[in-house]
């Protein structure tokens, strides 16, 4: 017992010492991660002529709003905002459903090449939309869709299909078809099924998908810049040329609309926050 014990006391320093480690390099990786961030905020905050500046600090020597007052002033605000929240709210909505009932088609089902359909569905998450912009554009240019909401919206849709799918169907997997067949035993249909026990068990990895698809909608920029041509149907990330002229950069009120834009998306992550982290693990059980 004394060698046993005298053993287990010797690892336990070794122990202490990976966890400093592992504590330091994280504490490292978070700072690095959290800085940019805090430098935003900050130039936000600080005056232009201090943003200018040769000698920087952690912490501006005075604080103004100006910048904030600059940002929302600016010709078009309110119509970025209009055309991002149509255009996002209306991609993820529908990228929501249509993922949904492929995934519980693909879980729930088996049909002829459907493993074929889940590599394509990887093979197609490999591929950037801006790799092909081009025929994207030749397409929406014959559709009629340039300079129309609906053309953005259908490219960040389809964009977020895959991933979302595949999350949501590794959600799916996990639910025991013997919930589904209770249900049914006891009188309701194969969508009332659906819609009372699997769909509020998939909450979490809608979350989950939710989130990746409005991140990858929102701050978007290429895409909504060659299709969108009208100043008044901008979203907010190409309405922050306006802060970009032949005269210069207005860094201050630059970084203040970057703050204003990233606070939708903070917003709505910190409300899914508990219900993304469940989905994020729960479909690599199975599957």
């Amino acid at each position: 017992m004394s060698a046993t014990t005298s053993t287990r006391a010797s690892h336990r320093p070794d122990r202490k010492k990976h966890r400093l480690a592992y504590n330091i390099v994280g504490l490292v990786a978070f700072v690095a991660m959290a800085f940019p961030v805090y430098w935003l905020v900050i130039s936000a905050l600080r005056p232009n002529h201090e943003i200018r500046s040769y000698d920087q600090t952690l912490w501006p020597s005075s604080v103004t709003f100006d910048n904030f007052k600059r940002a929302i002033d600016a010709p078009n605000f309110g119509t970025a905002i209009q055309s991002s929240l149509i255009i996002c709210l209306t991609a993820v909505v529908g990228a929501m459903i249509i993922s949904t009932i492929a995934a519980f088609a693909i879980a729930r089902f088996k049909f002829a090449g459907r493993k074929t359909f889940m590599i394509v569905l990887l093979a197609v998450q490999l591929l950037p939309p801006t790799a092909m912009l081009i025929p994207i554009y030749i397409q929406l240019n014959d559709l009629g869709a340039l300079n129309e909401y609906w053309g953005v919206i259908v490219i960040y849709l389809v964009s977020t299909l895959p991933f979302a799918t595949w999350m949501i169907r590794g959600f799916v997997i996990n639910i025991p078809k013997e919930l589904e067949e209770s249900a049914m035993v006891d009188g309701c249909t194969r969508m009332g099924a659906f819609w009372r026990v699997v769909f509020p068990l998939v909450a979490p990895g809608l979350a989950a998908a939710s989130i990746y698809s409005l991140i990858n909608a929102w701050n978007e920029y290429l895409l909504a810049y060659v299709v969108l041509q009208d100043n008044d149907k901008y979203t907010l990330n190409v309405w922050l040329m306006n802060f970009t002229t032949s005269r210069g950069v207005d860094y201050g009120a630059l970084m203040a609309a970057s703050t204003l834009i990233a606070i939708p998306v903070v917003a709505f992550f910190m409300m899914v926050q508990k219900k993304m982290a469940a989905g994020l693990t729960s479909g690599a059980v199975k599957g």
